[in-house]
């Protein structure tokens, strides 16, 4: 079996504690626990991922980036995320806004109006699919026309249906 990882002393036992108190998030209190158990233990990487309910391949991560890097090795920015685009999100929300206005109106808004608008926006041309995962992020969707009027008064409706024979 492998040994327990070490723990190289970026920080003395009192600030390793203060810093693991201090997470401002769940995540990274998963991750500065793991490296906190490993260091007062010493705990197996098996032991501290069932124990914090992770596997063991991110227990031995999270060690070695704390190694490697201290401190700031945990909090690093993950492998996701939306970091090359052409609008920030609020200037897509601006733009949507515009045609929101005119859809609450009654005008059908289609991703071939919304095209040149987001490309002179962008400073650039971009592709058609750009335009449908801008409407896809804001959780814009298809909707049909409605049924019927929104000022049609059913009952003179009615009575015409009836009368009108």
């Amino acid at each position: 079996m492998r040994k327990p990882a070490r723990i190289k002393p970026h920080l003395s036992a009192e600030e390793l504690s203060f810093w693991v108190r201090s997470a401002p998030t769940c995540e990274s209190y998963k991750k500065r626990l793991a490296v906190w158990l490993t260091y007062i233990g010493p705990f197996h990487a098996h032991e501290v991922a069932t124990m914090l309910q992770v596997s063991t391949q991110a227990v031995w991560l999270w060690v070695g980036q704390y190694n490697r890097y201290g401190v700031k090795g945990l909090e690093r920015e993950g492998r996701g995320g939306r970091r090359w685009s052409y609008l920030s999100l609020t200037e897509e929300e601006n733009i949507l806004r515009l045609f929101f206005e005119r859809a609450a109106k009654g005008e059908v808004i289609t991703a071939k109006q919304l095209h040149p608008v987001i490309s002179k926006a962008a400073g650039k041309e971009v592709s058609l699919d750009y335009v449908y995962r801008v409407l896809h992020r804001h959780a814009w969707r298809k909707i049909g026309p409605r049924p019927r009027h929104i000022k049609a008064d059913l009952n003179a409706q009615q009575e015409f249906k009836k009368n009108s024979h």
